[in-house]
């Protein structure tokens, strides 16, 4: 009789199907998405044959630690535990929540060659047993903090410098870090977040003193430094160009430079650097970036004379008498290879009567002479300018029509009015005709009465109605027909400032924005949704967006959108999207990270309980000058979503209000999330400054704070 069950167990279609049934191969491709301290502490407990193949070196060789919330200081060290022998690279940056116990366990990892600990809290003496007990390692990342003493490096950790290729230091105090040990460096990437102050400064002043310490950087191919707002920062890089005047390294394929807001004069190393990169023989440039005033035609052009490098980041550079696209097409060079570039804020010339005062509009005939040029284009950001399409009746010629032919683009950005098919309702003589609801100049930066304005209805696909949408959203089809496969979209206002500041107290006024943007609404965000591959996404300073509807139509066809950032739509004084948008969220089912900028926003508890239903929602960020929040729903919602690690709110209520709020969170949360950071602020309070200082680095830069991302940084390489 048993033999028989078992005989029709075995013929029967809903037999079930163990993990034996499967090849090595389709488990192995399956695991490499599990955290690599779940491999170890969980998946290899389940059974033998997944206890051997968490074991695989293609899973063990390369430990990749970064955004892993759930990373417990136990886990992680069981892991370095079990996995030393196979470790070749570590990256643990952003894990700023490791204990330093924990970080000891790396020395284990003998054959280390990649080590990242950046964000991590790394004392000299740390540094110098990890560096003694890596012999074999040849990158590392790290951050430089108050009180490093490069003096405390032992024998052994200096000459395990002396030993590496790659070095990348976030500087958060004036300082040289352990630069004047590594000779043999061929790639030095800088990040100068020191704060203003007056030890600062005079730490500056010390390093001038010491500068002659500095190595010259001969074998050097790569030289980048990305600086946060400041003169000390200033300071600290004119420091580090000056050792490039003492002698100029051959053969450098790389120069990234960024200097947010004014930059001092050229320093004379940069115009030997350019030289040098212009006259190297057998190297090609790979990426170059310059401040605004550093660069020029002669410098671009001496460049791009031996061949258009991979990255070019001309943000900003445009000057009278200077446009970096035109010198860019007129070299005469074989533009194919380019995949990265950033033209945000660069234009042919002033606005002078439809735009604010000093804001340029793109030069559409040389970005589509760029489309023809560049095929194989991966990220392309031009944000930060106007596009105003207003070409005879009859002719398309539309910029969106030539972003369509770049079949590779993978990330893009674009100003809210290149999505406008015509000029203003107000530019023409109007009659009773006209769609009050898109058009008006008014729409979005004045509360009016709203009775009759009607809002799009994504249903209506005939008579008038339907072909008033399919006019508007044309040029938006054309570009989605080519650009099926993007990954990143940004739509910014030309003119939008983010109320959130780094430095500076927050901004109480919000600019005007372009007229063309007010055409811009719910007909071309709904048209957006065709974009299946989508997973972030950037709309800042819509005017045009009335009700939201069309937000509710994209994220049901983007239904893998995984970072989500909306800023100042609609009007400004009254939130009308809040409805459309709380039934968004409930589609956004792997969503994991929303950043919401917007006036008088009201985080009540139905705001919350929609945002409940992002279950994989891990970081939130809301920024509103005079909204408010509902202590009770923002409590119930951090407990009811576990995998919500960063909370960070700066809207109004009193200081008391948000410091309990705070508290309370952390209290409760803080020994089941170790990752947890909540920062709860008054948006207009006069010590926010010191707060943002003292968040967590790689939450500030990645989410807290707004900015273009699109092509800002050369990753391709």
């Amino acid at each position: 009789m048993d033999g028989q069950i078992e005989a029709d167990q075995c013929c029967s279609d809903t037999a079930s199907v163990t993990i034996s049934d499967f090849s090595d191969e389709i488990l192995l491709n399956v695991l490499t998405y599990v955290p690599s301290h779940d491999l170890v502490t969980n998946v290899s407990r389940v059974c033998r044959k997944l206890r051997t193949l968490c074991l695989d070196k293609s899973l063990t060789a390369h430990i990749h630690l970064h955004k892993e919330y759930t990373a417990t200081d136990e886990a992680v060290k069981h892991l370095l535990r079990e996995l030393s022998s196979n470790i070749q690279t570590l990256n643990v940056s952003g894990c700023y929540w490791l204990a330093g116990s924990t970080l000891d366990q790396v020395t284990r990892c003998k054959s280390m060659v990649q080590l990242d600990l950046s964000g991590c809290r790394v004392t000299p003496a740390r540094l110098s047993r990890l560096l003694s007990s890596l012999q074999c390692l040849r990158s590392l990342a790290l951050d430089v903090g108050p009180g490093f003493d490069l003096q405390q490096l032992s024998a052994e950790g200096k000459a395990a410098l002396a030993r590496l290729h790659e070095l990348k230091q976030t500087l958060l105090t004036p300082s040289y870090g352990v630069v004047p040990c590594c000779s043999a460096l061929r790639s030095l990437r800088l990040y100068l977040e020191a704060s203003e102050g007056w030890q600062e400064a005079g730490g500056c002043a010390q390093l001038m003193v010491g500068q002659s310490s500095v190595p010259h950087y001969q074998n050097l191919r790569w030289f980048s430094a990305r600086l946060a707002p400041g003169e000390v920062n200033r300071t600290l890089l004119a420091l580090y160009l000056a050792v490039f005047s003492m002698r100029v390294p051959e053969g450098l394929t790389g120069l990234v430079l960024f200097v947010p807001g004014l930059a001092p004069p050229r320093p004379v190393a940069v115009t030997a650097l350019t030289e040098s990169m212009a006259s190297s023989s057998g190297s090609k440039v790979r990426a170059l970036q310059l401040p605004r005033t550093w660069l020029d035609g002669t410098v671009l052009g001496r460049v791009l004379a031996h061949g258009c490098p991979a990255y070019l980041n001309l943000s900003r550079c445009s000057a009278p008498g200077f446009n970096p696209l035109h010198v860019l097409l007129a070299a005469g060079r074989d533009l194919s290879p380019l995949r990265g570039l950033n033209l945000r804020g660069c234009g042919r010339g002033s606005l002078p009567e439809s735009c604010s005062k000093g804001e340029e509009e793109m030069d559409a005939e040389s970005v589509k002479a760029l489309t023809d040029s560049c095929p194989h284009l991966t990220h392309l950001n031009l944000s930060a300018t106007h596009y105003h399409h207003n070409s005879p009746a009859g002719q398309d010629g539309h910029l969106c029509g030539a972003l369509g032919r770049l079949a590779h683009l993978r990330s893009l950005a674009l100003p809210v009015c290149a999505l406008a098919q015509r000029p203003p309702a107000a530019a023409h003589v109007t009659d009773s005709s006209t769609h009050l609801s898109s058009e008006s100049l008014l729409l979005g930066l004045k509360k009016n009465r709203r009775i009759g304005v009607p809002t799009y209805q994504p249903e209506v696909v005939g008579g008038q109605g339907g072909e008033r949408e399919e006019a508007a959203t044309s040029c938006v089809r054309s570009m989605l027909k080519g650009c099926l496969h993007l990954v990143e979209l940004e739509l910014i206002g030309a003119s939008f400032l983010s109320a959130m500041p780094r430095n500076e107290p927050a901004i109480r006024k919000d600019p005007a924005a372009c007229p063309w943007a007010c055409q811009v609404g719910d007909s071309q965000l709904a048209a957006l949704g065709n974009l299946r591959f989508l997973r972030k996404l950037t709309l800042a300073h819509l005017p045009g967006v009335l009700k939201g509807t069309g937000l509710l139509q994209l994220v049901q066809g983007c239904k893998d959108l995984q970072v989500l950032s909306l800023a100042n739509l609609g009007s400004l004084k009254t939130v009308n999207y809040t409805q459309a948008l709380m039934e968004a969220l409930k589609h956004c089912t792997q969503l994991r990270e929303l950043r919401l900028e917007q006036p008088y926003f009201n985080g009540n508890a139905a705001f919350f309980e929609a945002l409940s239903s992002c279950r994989c929602l891990h970081r939130l960020c809301l920024v509103s000058r005079h909204g408010t929040f509902l202590p009770t729903a923002v409590v119930n919602f951090m407990q009811s979503c576990a995998e919500v690690i960063m909370c960070h709110m700066f809207m109004g209520g009193t200081l008391v209000a948000c410091k309990t709020l705070q508290k309370t969170l952390l209290d409760s949360l803080s020994p089941s999330r170790p990752a947890l950071s909540v920062v709860i602020y008054p948006l207009l309070h006069e010590d926010l400054g010191r707060v943002i200082r003292e968040m967590p680095l790689c939450h500030l830069d990645e989410i807290t704070l707004f900015k273009s991302r699109v092509a800002e940084e050369p990753t391709m390489l």
